[in-house]
């Protein structure tokens, strides 16, 4: 699977398309249309989050892309329809892609590169793959553009963002210690990297495990690992660009019903680590990494 999502219209005969190429250029100078001037920019498409704390992942990672691009008009976007709402409520408006993208075309950016930072290509990755593809084509619209793939997207590259995964876990961590990701799992197909990253992980630390929210595998299959192995500690690592209200309740709550408060009650001293993966350098170089990737597409 390519980690780059370009959408290209291709119904025109080849001769024709070439055709137009050429002539559509010397047409818009004949009606007095100047040549717009070459501008790349790049979009930030996060889910979002209303926790403050929180926020400062999106951030590290979005000074991270301005540091490394300079030159590039550099915006952010929340797809999350319910976060954008809570922040309205509280004097913040963020875009969602749509509109980001909207803005950046009338303000004359010709070329732009999404970069995601989902973790797996399920139904949110799929609704942003079709909202990029909408503003393909576009008449006096993007030259260009392009959606990176999601942290996980193929085979070849699991090794890698595995072991960079577990270059998040605190340096403090024993070996006889479990390390539980949590993930927010889906319904949608693309859940089968969960269970492929567990099998990376594995023979990278027989103690680490993945678990997820809504997916497979769940907290009760961690849970019944832990106890196999006869582990006493273990620490709870948010799996999502940042550490927002999944992170901060479902697994570190203090209510009986979260990951700390279950796996405490079975024998299992909790350590969570409130930080999110956007956040953190050697997750934050594979985003860096798929950006490049994405605007060298832009090119082609």
């Amino acid at each position: 699977m390519s980690r780059i999502r370009i959408a290209r219209h291709t119904s025109l005969p080849v001769c024709l398309a070439l055709l137009l190429a050429l002539l559509l250029p010397a047409l818009a100078q004949a009606h007095g249309e100047k040549q717009r001037p070459e501008k790349t920019g790049i979009l930030l498409a996060f889910f979002g989050t209303s926790v403050p704390e929180a926020e400062a992942a999106l951030q590290s990672l979005e000074n991270k892309v301005k540091a490394a691009y300079p030159k590039c008009e550099v915006r952010r976007a929340y797809s999350s329809n319910i976060i954008r709402a809570k922040l309205a409520e509280s004097g913040q408006r963020l875009d969602s892609p749509a509109k980001a993208l909207a803005t950046m075309m009338e303000d004359g950016v010709t070329k732009v590169a999404v970069l995601t930072t989902l973790v797996i290509p399920g139904e949110e990755y799929s609704g942003l793959a079709r909202t990029v593809a909408a503003f393909d084509g576009m008449p006096k619209g993007f030259d260009a553009i392009a959606l990176s793939e999601p942290l996980m997207s193929s085979p070849k590259d699991m090794p890698e963002v595995a072991a960079a995964f577990m270059k998040t876990v605190p340096a403090e961590r024993k070996p006889t210690q479990a390390v539980v990701f949590m993930g927010h799992g889906t319904h949608h197909p693309g859940n089968i990297y969960y269970p492929g990253l567990q099998y990376y992980l594995s023979k990278l630390d027989p103690n680490t495990y993945v678990g997820t929210v809504e997916g497979t595998p769940s907290l009760d299959d961690v849970a019944a690992e832990l106890k196999k192995h006869a582990m006493k500690s273990a620490y709870l690592i948010p799996l999502m660009a940042v550490a927002g209200d999944h992170a901060q309740n479902d697994m570190a709550g203090d209510e009986p019903d979260s990951w700390k408060s279950i796996l405490t009650a079975q024998g299992v001293a909790c350590i969570p680590v409130l930080r999110g993966m956007a956040g953190q350098d050697p997750i934050a170089a594979i985003y860096l990494k798929r950006l490049a990737e994405t605007l060298n597409h832009l090119e082609k």
